[in-house]
């Protein structure tokens, strides 16, 4: 059988979808991994093929329309969430030409899309070839997919359609836990950390004598970032770098070699998230899905900080289940940043509600185990 993954632009949407088509290549299928085009690499150190949906960075659809205009994030929490299905749409409409060659040469049997990557269920449509969406993370797009609706109507009038018609399998790695009640039918799979490898060093595996709190905010923050992520972590790293612990801040290397200049006695860089993780005391960031999600799997207690509306729901469910703290745009003044993290460090109870989590992750059916579905949804 042959599977065409469907990712996004960004390392997140890679590893988020790398178990389950590592998986359907061990079983003996053949699988490519399409992304764009600054994702191949991304998608070959996985041990994937790969090829590139659209030359254009995730960046460009963000902040570009169909027509070259400029396009900026709105304020509202309801606009911001159409706006982002609307970008992930124009994403898609990009890609789907150069993706519907492809197909037409290859041949997939199957297309098992990320959570916004709209452009998988249009290949289905026009293959007639069945649908998968997995879950990127543990945020629902209930509010997002309309806007990419409304962005590919000229796509979906091909086929006399409206909106964009419902994966025929959802897989869901969200925990049931914090799964929301009225969420659509789903196969649930366990979440299995992936992300970019270096070589190991002793301090990344082994506790030191001080807690360990690790800052993050995630595989795209830049220096220049137009999201302003840069400016988050920095002021994040400043505000614990005087504390009595030890500060890992998870980075890309440009980025961690602007902040060793202005705090030379911190751990910075890009490290193995899935080896660290477990290693740490609290984890702080932007509450973004897949870092979430690697530290409930390993269950460590964090503080979230969400950096898009479409995060907030998600987050207060973690923090209402007990196992982290979540500070709302206004709420994330150093002082309250500060307290939180002294309470997730000094509380024990954070701690058992993070491994309750961890356990439950481990229930859940692993990867391999979808694979028979996918069979027989093809």
């Amino acid at each position: 059988m042959r599977i065409l993954f469907v990712a996004a632009g960004s390392p997140a949407t890679v590893f988020a979808l790398a178990p389950l088509a590592t998986a359907a290549r061990n079983a003996g299928h053949q699988v490519v991994m399409a992304a764009t085009a600054d994702m191949a690499s991304v998608v070959t150190s996985a041990g994937l093929a790969g090829i590139a949906t659209t030359e254009l960075p995730i960046r460009h659809f963000i902040t570009t329309d169909r027509d070259g205009n400029p396009e900026e994030i709105p304020a509202d929490g309801s606009e911001a969430a159409r706006f982002t299905g609307r970008w992930f749409a124009r994403m898609a409409a990009a890609s789907l030409p150069r993706m519907l060659e492809f197909c037409r040469e290859w041949r997939p049997d199957l297309l098992v899309g990320g959570t916004m990557c709209y452009v998988a269920p249009l290949l289905a449509l026009h293959l007639g070839v069945p649908h998968v969406r997995q879950a990127w993370d543990a945020v629902e797009a209930d509010r997002i997919h309309p806007g990419a609706d409304t962005e590919l109507r000229p796509e979906l009038a091909e086929f006399g359609l409206t909106e964009l018609p419902a994966p025929d399998l959802f897989i869901d790695i969200c925990p049931p836990a914090l799964r929301p009640a009225d969420g659509p039918p789903h196969l649930p799979m366990r979440y299995v950390p992936a992300n970019a490898q270096r070589p190991l060093e002793p301090w990344m595996y082994r506790r030191g004598e001080r807690r360990r709190v690790l800052v993050t905010s995630g595989s795209r923050v830049a220096k220049d970032s137009y999201d302003r992520n840069f400016d988050f972590l920095r002021g994040l790293a400043k505000d614990i770098a005087g504390w009595d612990v030890e500060l890992v801040v998870a980075a890309p290397e440009p980025v961690a070699q602007a902040l060793r200049a202005d705090l030379p006695d911190i751990r910075a860089g890009w490290v193995p998230l899935d080896v660290v993780a477990p290693t740490c005391d609290v984890l702080v960031h932007h509450a973004g899905g897949v870092s979430t999600l690697t530290g409930l799997n390993a269950g460590v207690p964090q503080l979230l900080i969400p950096k898009g509306a479409v995060l907030e729901r998600p987050a207060g469910r973690v923090a209402d289940f007990g196992a982290a703290v979540t500070l709302l745009p206004g709420e994330d003044v150093p002082e309250a940043v500060a307290d939180s993290c002294r309470d997730l460090l000094e509380d024990g109870r954070y701690r058992e509600r993070a491994r309750a989590l961890a356990e439950e992750i481990a229930r859940m059916p692993l990867p391999a185990a979808l694979v028979t579905e996918l069979e027989q949804l093809a």
